[in-house]
């Protein structure tokens, strides 16, 4: 697996119900939020892009990222202007575990870097060891202890180019 074999294209309404079905399944509802799920004013929000990530033509994953200065209260608001943060998960259970999670993350920040984003941050849940491992593995260092926020315990952290 390359980081260009995977395609990302805007969600949109029609991706609602795949969302919603992925959300709701056990692997990505222990770390989002099934009961809220995505909605035609999420994908509309102008502050985020949400992504549908595929493989070889097959959506499998989905990946926003986001301007952490959007927000005055965002835990990540005093980070470097331009700075995104990334957010995602693998819907397809059969998909996880094998490289892709890297590989499209990776793919993404390349893509945010070149568009001169000078930090890239996240926030995983501080007992994701899967997503903690895969950011670890991409260059995200931990900023600090896991603090609690408005959108939960998270353990920040941050890669540059």
């Amino acid at each position: 697996m390359t980081q260009d074999s995977y395609q990302f294209r805007r969600a949109t309404a029609e991706d609602l119900p795949m969302l919603a079905a992925w959300q709701a399944t056990p692997h990505v509802s222990a770390w989002w939020d099934a009961d809220d799920p995505y909605d035609a004013d999420d994908l509309a929000e102008p502050k985020v892009a949400r992504w549908i990530v595929s493989h070889a033509g097959r959506p499998f994953a989905f990946l926003q990222d986001y301007t952490v200065h959007g927000w005055d209260t965002h835990h990540f608001a005093e980070l470097p202007k331009g700075t995104r943060g990334i957010d995602q998960f693998i819907g397809e259970a059969e998909m996880i575990g094998v490289g892709h999670g890297t590989a499209f993350i990776g793919a993404r920040m390349q893509a945010l870097f070149a568009d001169g984003a000078p930090m890239i941050a996240t926030d995983p849940h501080p007992d994701n060891a899967r997503a903690i491992a895969v950011y670890t593995k991409l260059g995200f260092q931990p900023m600090g202890p896991a603090k609690e926020t408005e959108w939960g315990l998270i353990l920040p952290m941050a890669a540059t180019p």
